[in-house]
């Protein structure tokens, strides 16, 4: 599964437009602190064994602002957000999920995805684009309205991404990645990941798979197998995996505003990139993969054999 799939939280979406009740529950909740305008972060706690667990308050000790009801953990116990600087708080981190959403236990990853993607939605949307009046929350975060009483309530971008393989097994099998044209190299580190887009309109997710790679670098795939989801909330997107099969044999054609460089790489010089010893023997850049908590390392990694299905 997924990184960021991984959830516990019941959402109780019956409670939100109860007043009462979610009164009584922000006396009796804990409350996670997310710095929207800082890149969506919260602190956390790191682990002798290498975990990392969100840290959340009781309500008492919470910052003013508007309040987002995300459901109830496993024990019943009420959980909120909200936005706000974090405070300085010893024995702990900022971070966001992109850094510690593979590290964070099944619980605090659906916590803090559904935290980030409610208050990325909430930042963007403080006025209405039907009249351009101010919008207030409602419905315990999960709705805002304007003064004419137009409501309108957080949306979800699809978007695939697609690990392009030859459908070889073992150490000579190969796959396709490519670098983003707006990805800076940093640190001497060039990163390469899947190739991804969003669906457009009318669009089914395998048809948006078959035209994105031949958008961005000119090959055509067989049909795309499905395997998998995630949110992606930067600011809000839900990422639909998938792999596919093609000819390493076809030329690449890419799209420069998009893709500046592609590549077929082996699964030896995958496992390199992940243990941050590959380098390109004409520039000395480290070739490196994207972040463990996007689901295009869970593709790349579950392609090279390492994870269960």
């Amino acid at each position: 599964m997924p990184p960021l799939a991984r959830t516990t939280l019941d959402r109780a979406a019956h409670r939100r437009r109860d007043d009462a009740w979610l009164a009584a529950a922000w006396g009796q909740g804990r409350v996670l602190i997310v710095d929207v305008g800082a890149g969506a972060r919260a602190l956390v706690r790191d682990s002798p064994g290498g975990g990392v667990s969100l840290v959340l308050r009781p309500a008492a000790d919470a910052p003013s602002g508007e309040r987002m009801f995300l459901g109830v953990d496993p024990d019943g116990t009420p959980l909120f957000m909200v936005d706000a600087p974090l405070p300085a708080t010893e024995g702990t981190r900022p971070a966001s999920l992109r850094d510690v959403g593979h590290l964070l236990d099944d619980g605090d990853a659906g916590v803090f995805a559904a935290a980030a993607a409610l208050g990325n939605w909430h930042a963007g949307h403080r006025y209405s684009p039907r009249s351009g009046l101010a919008t207030t929350v409602v419905e315990g975060g999960w709705s805002r309205v304007d003064a004419d009483g137009a409501q309108m309530w957080p949306r979800t971008d699809p978007a695939m991404i697609v690990l392009v393989h030859d459908g070889v097994s073992g150490p000579d099998g190969r796959c396709l990645l490519g670098h983003n044209a707006a990805w800076p190299v940093i640190d001497g580190v060039r990163r390469f990941s899947c190739l991804a887009g969003y669906i457009e309109p009318g669009e089914s997710a395998e048809a948006a798979v078959l035209r994105e790679v031949h958008e961005e670098v000119g090959v055509r795939t067989g049909v795309p197998r499905y395997e998998g989801s995630q949110s992606w909330p930067f600011p809000g997107s839900l990422m639909l995996g998938f792999t596919a099969v093609a000819d390493p044999g076809q030329p690449l054609a890419l799209d420069p505003e998009e893709i500046d460089e592609a590549r077929w790489f082996t699964r030896d010089e995958i496992r390199r990139m992940i243990a941050g010893e590959h380098r390109d023997p004409e520039t000395g850049l480290s070739l490196r993969l994207p972040m463990r908590a996007s689901i295009a390392f869970f593709l790349i990694e579950g392609w090279l054999g390492d994870l269960p299905r």
